[in-house]
């Protein structure tokens, strides 16, 4: 069964992509939507390509009607953000009419072709500073020395992440999915690159950028970025537990971010009790 698994081969690229040097390179497949690394114009230039193939067991008329609405939601609210000056991907092509290949009943695959962004997930950067952290544990006079240094350079990546956050709220967007697993920390410079990808305490310096908002929606009620805001909490205390004291810097950062962050961070405690009773409820 382990081997039926590890076999199974994606669904064919749509026609845009099956002809490119070099082929994509299928990086992620979730249950909605493949990721691939692929370029645009030169070969040289990367891009990210989302697919959202054809759902077999939908009827043919409201799988296409799903498929475009889905993809043209999430362009929408990358268009949007990228207007407003928040740091995500742009968009580059978009289709929703692409004949789903093999397919004769008019199925579609729909694709999202966008900037490709530099950079390890904020998730990488933390687990490797938490596996350093350890490491510098064990010599009690280093640890002295150098943990308010390291202290200080996790509060500051965690205030750019709170102005990130809050200036997606600004501009009428809600992630859906705020995990640090879609929090990228994009170097400024490619040596910092080589030195994120290295050994001992990762580089915390460059630009926080949101990716993936598969399930994101336009919206200014305080409620839904209040969820966003416990969700993103809740991601820090299940995975980076070491953190998990500093993420009072993104909401300090957050409340900073714009005129109506107050009123979120109000209703946040709302959902934090509503989180807590189901959590004791089970």
């Amino acid at each position: 069964m382990a081997s039926a698994a590890a076999e199974h081969t994606p669904p064919p690229l749509p026609p845009p992509f099956t002809h490119t040097t070099p082929p994509p390179t299928l990086l992620t497949q979730g249950a909605e939507a493949l990721l691939y690394k692929t370029t645009f114009l030169t070969p040289s230039t990367p891009a990210a390509l989302k697919i959202r193939p054809s759902k077999p067991y939908r009827h043919p008329i409201l799988d296409r009607r799903l498929t475009r609405q889905r993809v043209l939601h999430e362009a929408r609210c990358l268009v949007k953000l990228v207007r407003e000056g928040v740091k995500v991907p742009g968009v580059l092509a978009v289709d929703w009419e692409s004949p789903s290949p093999g397919e004769s009943d008019g199925r579609v695959t729909a694709w999202l072709l966008m900037e490709w962004i530099d950079g390890l997930a904020v998730r990488a950067v933390l687990e490797r500073w938490e596996a350093w952290m350890k490491q510098l544990q064990r010599d009690a006079d280093n640890y002295a020395a150098k943990a308010k240094e390291e202290e200080e350079r996790v509060r500051d990546l965690m205030r750019r992440i709170g102005l990130t956050v809050g200036s997606m709220h600004k501009a009428g967007v809600v992630h859906g999915d705020l995990t640090t697993s879609n929090l990228i920390l994009r170097p400024l410079t490619p040596s910092q690159s080589t030195e994120a990808a290295g050994e001992g305490s990762p580089s915390m310096d460059g630009e926080i950028v949101l990716i993936d908002f598969g399930l994101a929606g336009q919206s200014v009620h305080e409620e839904d970025r209040a969820v966003d805001l416990y969700v993103l909490e809740r991601a820090f205390g299940s995975t980076h537990p070491r953190t998990e004291g500093y993420f009072e810097e993104v909401l300090q950062a957050y409340r900073e971010s714009y005129k109506g962050a107050n009123v979120v961070l109000k209703r946040l405690e709302d959902v934090r009790m509503r989180g807590r009773k189901r959590s004791m409820v089970g």
